[in-house]
C-alpha cells in the first residue's frame, strides 16, 4: 500500500466510525476525559494542517484561523487552545463545516505526497500523523460509548460491533525464567518515543496467567463482598470508591437482582463468560489482592508478551509511566507528545479491540490514571 493509499483509508476510518451516529451525537462532552466525536474530527485534521502543510506545502492557507484555538488539544508549543472541559461548547463550526475541514486538508494533503512524498521527514511527520489519528479513533470509540452510555434509553450505536462479548481463546499460565531481558522498540517500523531507550532488566521467575479475568470471575469478587472490604484496596483506592460510591465495573447495572451491562450493542444482561472490561487500576489491583495473586509489571508482560493471547483488552500493569533509560523528548511541540506525561498515570499493555487494525505491537506503551476506566480495560494476573 502506497503512502497515499494508507493515508486515505485511515482517515476514511474515522469517518466510518462516525457514520453510525446522528448530528446530536457529535456535541455532548458529559465529562472532562470524554471528547465530543466533533472534536476528535477536528483536530486530527489540525495536526495535518498544523505539522504537515503549514510548514511544508508553499502558500498553503489555512482554512480557518480559529481552528488552531479550538481544535489544539495540549501543544503549548503551537499556541492557546480550548480548556479541555469545554469542548462540549464548541457548538459552532458545525459538523458539516468539519467535514468540509477534512476534505479541504485531504485535498492539500495530496498535493503535499505529490511535491515531497520523498522527503523523509515529511514521509514521517505523515506516520505519525496517522499513528497519532488512529489513537484517536479508539478515544473516538470510548468516547462515543461514554456519551450514547449516558443516555437513560441506553440507545445502540450498532448491532454489529459486539466487543464487550469477546471470549478468551486460552488458558492456564505461562512461566517465565529468571533472567536479564531486553525492553523496549527494536528494528524498524513506526515506534512512538515513549518505547524508546532499548535496555535489560533483570526478572525473577514469574508465572503469568495465558487468560484475561472473566466477568464470572469477577461476579465472584463482587458477591463475595470485594467493594465493601477495604483490606484488598489500596488506600487511594479505598477512598476513590468510597467517595464515587462505586459498587461495580462502568456501564454495570444491578436491575432486580440482575447485572446488565451497557454495550455498543446497547444494554444487555452481563455475559459471565466474556472477558471483563472496563475496570480501573484500582479495581485491577483489588481483585488481585482479593485472589491472592497480582498485577504483571509493564516489563513482565512484554518479556511473556509472545507466549500469550493479547489484544482484545487493554491490560494494567503494576507499573508507573516513567521514561527508559536514555529517553529524550524531541525539541519542539511535537515533544510534548509523550514526555510531560509522565506522572501520576499507570502502563496498560497490549490492544483492545477497539484498537485500529495494524496499530498494537507488543512493545506499546499506553497510560491512563488509576482511576480512568472508560477504555476497553482489563486484567491478566501473576501468581505469588
Amino acid at each position: 500500500m502506497s503512502l497515499s493509499e494508507h493515508y486515505h483509508t485511515v482517515r476514511k476510518h474515522t469517518e466510518t466510525i462516525c457514520s453510525y451516529l446522528h448530528t446530536e451525537d457529535y456535541i455532548p462532552q458529559p465529562v472532562d476525559f470524554v471528547s465530543p466525536p466533533k472534536w476528535h474530527l477536528a483536530h486530527s485534521t489540525w495536526f495535518f494542517e498544523t505539522f504537515l502543510l503549514t510548514p511544508y506545502l508553499p502558500e498553503y492557507k489555512v482554512y480557518n484561523d480559529d481552528f488552531g484555538f479550538l481544535f489544539n488539544s495540549y501543544y503549548n508549543n503551537v499556541g492557546k487552545r480550548v480548556f479541555r472541559a469545554t469542548r462540549g461548547n464548541i457548538t459552532r463550526p458545525s459538523v458539516d463545516e468539519v467535514y468540509a475541514y477534512r476534505q479541504y486538508v485531504d485535498m492539500h494533503m495530496d498535493l503535499l505526497l505529490q511535491l515531497k512524498g520523498g522527503d523523509a521527514t515529511v514521509h514521517e511527520l505523515i506516520d505519525l500523523g496517522l499513528q497519532h489519528e488512529q489513537q484517536h479513533q479508539e478515544l473516538l470509540v470510548t468516547d462515543i460509548k461514554y456519551i450514547l452510555g449516558g443516555n437513560p434509553i441506553f440507545p445502540v450505536y450498532s448491532e454489529d460491533v459486539n466487543w464487550e462479548n469477546d471470549q478468551n481463546t486460552t488458558e492456564g499460565f505461562v512461566t517465565v525464567p529468571e533472567g536479564i531481558y531486553e525492553i523496549g522498540h527494536n528494528g524498524t517500523g513506526f515506534s512512538f518515543d515513549n518505547e524508546h531507550g532499548r535496555h535489560r532488566v533483570f526478572l525473577n521467575e514469574f508465572t503469568i496467567a495465558n487468560a484475561l479475568v472473566t466477568n464470572a470471575d469477577y461476579l465472584e469478587f463482587i458477591n463475595a463482598g470485594g467493594y465493601t472490604n477495604f483490606n484488598y484496596w489500596l488506600d487511594e483506592g479505598w477512598s476513590w470508591i468510597t467517595e464515587n460510591k462505586t459498587e461495580a465495573p462502568l456501564y454495570w447495572y444491578n436491575i432486580e437482582g440482575e447485572w446488565h451491562n451497557y454495550t455498543l450493542s446497547g444494554l444487555q444482561k452481563v455475559d459471565r463468560d466474556a472477558i471483563l472490561t472496563h475496570v480501573s487500576f484500582y479495581e485491577a489491583a483489588a481483585y488481585a489482592e482479593w485472589k491472592q495473586m497480582r498485577l504483571p509489571t509493564e516489563f513482565e508482560w512484554e518479556t511473556a508478551a509472545a507466549q500469550l493471547d493479547w489484544g482484545k483488552r487493554w491490560e494494567w500493569t503494576h507499573s508507573a509511566y516513567l521514561p527508559y533509560p536514555n529517553f529524550a523528548k524531541p525539541e519542539g511541540a511535537l515533544g510534548e507528545y509523550n514526555g510531560k506525561f509522565m506522572i501520576n498515570k499507570m502502563v496498560l499493555r497490549g490492544a483492545s479491540c477497539a484498537t485500529p487494525k495494524g496499530h498494537s505491537r507488543a512493545t506499546y506503551r499506553n497510560f491512563f490514571h488509576a482511576a480512568e476506566r472508560w477504555q476497553f480495560t482489563g486484567i491478566r494476573l501473576v501468581k505469588l
